[in-house]
């Protein structure tokens, strides 16, 4: 007998989702990116599909989903049947920052199953070149006698660039501008151009701090960047505000116990492997150490908690 068949003749039993677990997958599995695509999210999620379908036995098809900060896909999924045919691959700040910014149709810590993180990558400090602060503390020094002078873009209020901005401002007491842009890209043309003074890239600035078009203080993580060993981080200048950017896989809520544990198994190790890391390294990404779905809920549970607080602190709200 089909296991398919075995599964729908099992479900009025109390075995079912042990039985449909088992049977898992019969048919290609869909993983929604709730971003565009040629996005870090989407590359890495697409790069995860082919060798997570030779695993599975079942292709895995990737598709885009995109709209309000990410929140059309992840909604999509957190309402789709919880069988481990719809997954989720997102950006964490679409789950940590967004249900504090918008009314969602759905409740993200109840309605969606955290499955495996995939890939961490550190998040730069950068100024202008013509900025007269050469390091950290004589740019915390510079805007302080000069409050309100300094301005900075993000890719939109509420984004994580905006919300790192806001962490700087509370930890060194000072006081700048948000300049908000439709997206990331034009953010790095304005810096460049000298039209704003700071932002914190997400790795796009890179190929332009050798040549000086913009100038990198420091990394707001808890540990320097492999890339750049000499770069302080903002904790160690004096500037406590430790943030990352992580992405991972999600499924609906009550999605079986098996269904997942098999998938973080497997997500784990594909992002664990040599191809993988090299892949993620020529994005300035790192694979993220090993994580049971149990660890990696219970990590993105504690950031929306302090995300929120912030949110509220700042007064953040989207128009």
């Amino acid at each position: 007998m089909h296991p398919l068949a075995r599964c729908l003749i099992a479900a009025p039993f109390a075995f079912a989702s042990l039985a449909c677990a088992q049977a898992w997958p019969v048919k290609p599995v869909k993983l929604i990116v709730n971003f565009a695509a040629g996005g870090s999210t989407d590359v890495i999620a697409r790069s995860m599909a082919s060798p997570l379908s030779e695993t599975l036995g079942q292709q895995v098809v990737v598709e885009n989903r995109v709209g309000v900060g990410g929140n059309i896909g992840l909604e999509a999924v957190a309402r789709s049947a919880p069988d481990g045919y719809t997954l989720l691959h997102s950006s964490d700040g679409t789950l940590l920052i967004n249900p504090h910014l918008y009314k969602m149709a759905v409740d993200v810590a109840k309605d969606l199953q955290p499955v495996a993180p995939t890939a961490r990558a550190a998040i730069f400090f950068v100024v202008r070149p013509g900025l007269p602060t050469k390091n950290l503390a004589e740019f915390v020094a510079y805007a302080r006698a000069n409050p309100g002078k300094l301005n900075y873009g993000s890719a939109g209020v509420g984004t994580l660039q905006h919300v790192a901005a806001e962490m700087m401002m509370r930890a060194a007491n000072i006081q700048v501008t948000h300049v908000p842009y439709k997206g990331s890209q034009q953010v790095l043309v304005d810096l460049i151009g000298g039209q704003i003074d700071f932002t914190f890239d997400l790795g796009a600035a890179i190929p332009h701090f050798k040549t000086d078009k913009v100038r990198l203080l420091a990394v707001p993580g808890a540990t320097r960047s492999a890339l750049f060993p000499d770069t302080p981080t903002m904790a160690e200048a004096g500037t406590n505000v430790d943030l990352v950017w992580l992405s991972g896989v999600y499924a609906p809520a009550s999605t079986p116990r098996e269904i997942v544990t098999r998938l973080n198994r497997e997500i784990t190790r594909i992002m664990q492997t040599a191809e993988t890391r090299a892949m993620l390294a020529s994005m300035q990404a790192e694979a993220v150490a090993p994580m049971s779905p149990e660890e990696f809920a219970a990590h993105q549970q504690r950031a929306r908690e302090r995300f929120g607080e912030l949110v509220r602190d700042a007064n953040i709200r989207v128009n």
